[in-house]
């Protein structure tokens, strides 16, 4: 009955049932970071770089940083430039998980939350913008970035 109540209302909300929509794996806030990796092992910033100017995760709309063979970098955010020298690794991940725990009114999107969130395209209702992997990978990358 639980299951069929569930499912009725994740339909209503324009969702489809899916294995997405279980609880992600839980990880510890620390002050102002998450210090602890999201996968036990490190990202991989080649990887990282390539999700970071791929338009459809969105990094470049709002963010500028040393990509010249990217065209139309937005600044509507800090410059990626040196963020490696001005944030920790832990501090990097908590801001992409979820930049909203550190203020409120930020419009730097929650790229791995999936609960308590408004106006959620249908496409991610349910799941994470970036997995976990991922996550760590733009965050290896950014580490990267010291100047």
């Amino acid at each position: 009955m639980m299951r069929r109540m569930m499912l009725s209302a994740a339909l209503a909300l324009g969702g489809a049932p899916c294995a997405a929509q279980e609880a992600l794996p839980p990880y510890t806030v620390v002050g102002d970071a998450i210090p602890q990796s999201l996968t036990g092992k490190p990202g991989d910033p080649v990887n990282g770089r390539a999700i970071v100017v791929r338009r459809e995760n969105t990094c470049l709309l709002c963010h500028s940083g040393p990509f010249p063979d990217q065209r139309f970098q937005g600044d509507l955010s800090p410059s990626l430039k040196g963020t490696g020298s001005r944030w920790s690794e832990g501090e990097l991940r908590l801001r992409m998980v979820d930049a909203s725990r550190l203020n409120p009114a930020t419009i730097m999107p929650s790229f791995y939350r999936i609960d308590g969130l408004n106006r959620v395209a249908q496409n991610f209702r349910g799941k994470p913008v970036l997995t976990a992997q991922q996550i760590e990978d733009v965050v290896a990358y950014l580490m990267t970035l010291k100047d």
